[in-house]
């Protein structure tokens, strides 16, 4: 069996409940990487969750959490859909942790070079 990894793409929030446009953000991204990933055969999406950043509760974070088979090639394929369906890739951070173990998740793609931190 294939070892398997979370995978949480991350976007700031406004507002603790977001925006329309969060919620129609969330609906669409969700929506292409379900199709993406599943076509592709490395996953699915598992979830979200919006709200409070855990390491800052003044900011605000969205977390689109997937279950993905090989972690390089799902986060080539997330950074694509989402550059390519125009879905705010300038905002995202992407980590990935591995599944059914209580790790903290590694940041492995952010918007902006010098960006080191992450936190749910």
């Amino acid at each position: 069996m294939n070892e398997q990894f979370w995978l949480v793409v991350q976007y700031p929030l406004k507002s603790v409940k977001g925006s329309q446009r969060d919620h129609w953000l969330r609906a669409k991204v969700m929506e292409c990487l379900e199709i993406s990933l599943a076509d592709a055969g490395l996953g699915y999406v598992d979830g979200f969750d919006m709200g409070k950043c855990m390491s800052d509760p003044k900011k605000y974070v969205l977390n689109i959490f997937c279950v993905v088979t090989e972690e390089e090639p799902s986060i080539a394929l997330v950074k694509r859909v989402l550059r390519d369906s125009r879905l705010d890739y300038t905002r995202i951070k992407i980590a990935t942790m591995p599944y059914g173990k209580e790790e903290t998740y590694t940041l492995k793609y952010a918007y902006k070079k010098g960006v080191t931190d992450f936190s749910l």
